[in-house]
């Protein structure tokens, strides 16, 4: 896992910047409850989502348990950031409204525990809204690099923590229903074939490590034959979902 601490400074910009921010705050407001309420934002990060949640009579508060991160944070929040970890929640039991989980839980050997901790601060009718399928996103439109890779995603498909079926059965179990779903796009963050293949090549693509050398040597050399090797091709959609305590 990434040192959050050290990657604070440039998180935000190798990840889409404001725009992607604006449009992950934009779902994330799509599912959350209307009128006051308290809106606990778990791995908030450097707030750049955290902060957009802000509304009139609506409590916003970011959890991190990262110094660097909370540091960016609360020049964005002041006195809204707190520090701790997801499986220790500082909250009280039944004290909020809604938790939000971006870009987390994918990264949890023990996604179960951040889930069950999110259950316990839930007020009752309370919503959780977490992204799921995070490895998927960037094959959700159809593309020539969707295609080619296909049947290597699909044959050597990693057991990610955040796979739907998971989230939503841990979920099941803690009392937790899903009510609603929502996308946003990974504004700029579209990839190129180059830069499929320089990803693969640095060992980033979970699938291809999963396949053997030679299945991973002919889609790498069948995307290295594709037209406009420098052009991007769709943006990711991030997926989320809403359970109701």
């Amino acid at each position: 896992m990434l040192d959050y601490d050290e990657e604070a400074r440039r998180y935000d910009a190798s990840r889409g910047g404001e725009p992607r921010a604006r449009a992950a705050a934009d779902a994330v407001e799509r599912l959350l409850p209307g009128g006051p309420c308290v809106v606990l934002d778990i791995a908030c990060g450097t707030g750049i989502v955290t902060e957009r949640l802000r509304r009139p009579g609506r409590t916003v508060v970011g959890v991190d348990r990262s110094p660097g991160m909370l540091g960016l944070a609360g020049r964005r929040m002041p006195g809204g950031v707190v520090r701790g970890d997801a499986t220790r929640l500082p909250c009280a039991a039944a004290s909020v409204d809604a938790v939000v989980i971006v870009w987390l839980i994918h990264l949890l050997p023990d996604p179960e525990a951040v889930l069950a901790e999110a259950a316990r601060v839930l007020r009752p009718g309370g919503v959780l809204i977490t992204t799921v399928d995070k490895n998927d996103a960037y094959f959700t439109e159809d593309s020539d690099i969707a295609r080619i890779t296909a049947e290597l995603r699909h044959r050597h498909a990693p057991q990610v923590s955040d796979r739907s079926a998971r989230v939503l059965g841990a979920a099941a179990d803690l009392g937790l229903e899903p009510t609603d779903r929502t996308e946003f796009p990974g504004i700029g963050q579209g990839r190129s074939p180059r830069s499929w293949c320089e990803a693969i090549d640095a060992g980033f693509i979970l699938w291809c490590t999963h396949a053997s050398p030679d299945q991973v040597a002919d889609v790498r050399r069948r995307l290295a034959a594709l037209p406009d090797q420098d052009v991007a091709r769709p943006d990711p959609q991030y997926r989320l979902v809403a359970l109701r305590a």
